[in-house]
């Protein structure tokens, strides 16, 4: 049986920024990452962030995660286990992992949840062909692995990840045959929206794909436009060539660990899903257990970074650790959230906060 003052499940932003904040109030962590790597989406985000240099404003993706990951694995307080997966949370404290070939089990005095997202697919005729692909697939394809994913592709989602993924296919030489989206207007930063349109590639609004075709692959696929009930409009179908179907239509929080552990949830469709109930430093209605970044929400990596470090403040602090400190460090990222939340791109996140505070939690900051 192995103990350890914090355990943090996850090593993408999120949980790195607990651990290391955790650490650097004395607290020992011990970090469990399902993949041969930490860092979780930022090792295969090659764009740069925006928001203010707290948030490493001008850096790109995969920069802050290499500098999060060295910083962890520079400190003596942090243990970290790849290729290590967490089966459960038990009512008795113990986690179960499946670490180099063995069931381990592991005893934390406190648990810090930070398992991200899982990408959202889309039912349509021929969804099952070969060459059908969620974005975050696309990106570690090309960024990550170094493999050009098609020669063609039509992207499904104007979202941000939509838009970053479709510019970075047509850096390494993709066509996208065109970019569709069923609202009405992008949901994507205008930046990222300006560098695809100056490359040439077509935004379609208020458009939905009907089918995929090919024999034994994707050879392209039918869309058309849709009215205000999300209907398609007869005589708007199109056939769009192409060798892949690239889906960028959201993510959903990957909560199973959350469920397991007997955290109170609640359904916020502005958060993306199922969400664990939190309070204001990210405990859950399980005491002990916290959880932070895109299991509780759906949001851009900055806002990930801020609360891991603010569960991971909060989590040492209930041990004891940094009390002449906690409270500062605690309002500074509430603080910080506060701003990354602000503005019209974070209204419906902050109408899921309030129904989440509603519920008997608080994630809200002011």
């Amino acid at each position: 049986m192995n103990q350890v003052e914090i355990m943090v499940i996850g090593g993408g932003p999120a949980g790195l920024c607990a651990a290391l904040a955790a650490s650097s109030l004395g607290a020992k962590v011990l970090i469990a990452e399902r993949d041969d790597i930490a860092g979780g989406q930022l090792v295969k985000q090659t764009h740069k962030f925006f928001g203010s240099e707290k948030q490493y404003a001008g850096d790109r993706g995969i920069q802050i995660g290499q500098m999060l990951l060295d910083n962890a694995q520079a400190d003596p307080n942090i243990e970290i286990w790849t290729d290590s997966t967490v089966l459960g949370i038990y009512e008795d404290g113990i986690v179960t992992v499946e670490h180099e070939g063995a069931h381990a089990k592991i005893k934390p005095e406190r648990i810090i949840i930070a398992t991200g997202a899982a990408e959202k697919f889309l039912s349509f005729p021929g969804n099952d062909l070969p060459g059908i692909y969620g974005a975050g697939a696309v990106q570690t394809l090309m960024n990550v692995a170094g493999v050009k994913p098609a020669q063609s592709v039509l992207m499904v989602g104007a979202g941000n990840i939509g838009l970053i993924v479709s510019y970075q296919l047509k850096q390494a030489g993709v066509e996208v045959s065109a970019v569709i989206e069923g609202l009405p207007t992008i949901g994507g930063y205008l930046v990222h929206a300006s560098k695809i349109q100056r490359a040439g590639i077509p935004v379609l609004t208020r458009h939905t794909i009907l089918e995929a075709y090919g024999d034994g692959k994707v050879e392209g696929a039918v869309i058309a436009e849709i009215n205000e009930k999300w209907q398609p409009i007869p005589g708007t179908e199109q056939k769009i060539p192409c060798d892949a179907i690239c889906l960028a239509v959201g993510l959903s929080p990957l909560t199973e660990l959350a469920w397991q552990a007997g955290c109170e949830m609640a359904y916020i469709r502005e958060l993306s899903g199922h969400v664990p109930i939190v309070d204001d430093y990210l405990e859950t209605t399980r005491p002990g257990i916290y959880c932070a970044g895109d299991v509780s929400g759906i949001e851009e990596a900055s806002s990930a970074m801020v609360e891991g470090r603010l569960a991971g403040i909060s989590a040492a602090a209930s041990l004891g650790f940094g009390k002449e400190q906690v409270e500062e460090l605690q309002k500074a990222a509430m603080s910080e959230l506060d701003e990354l939340r602000a503005g019209p791109m974070g209204a419906h996140i902050r109408l899921g906060l309030e129904k989440v505070a509603a519920k008997g939690g608080s994630k809200i900051c002011s």
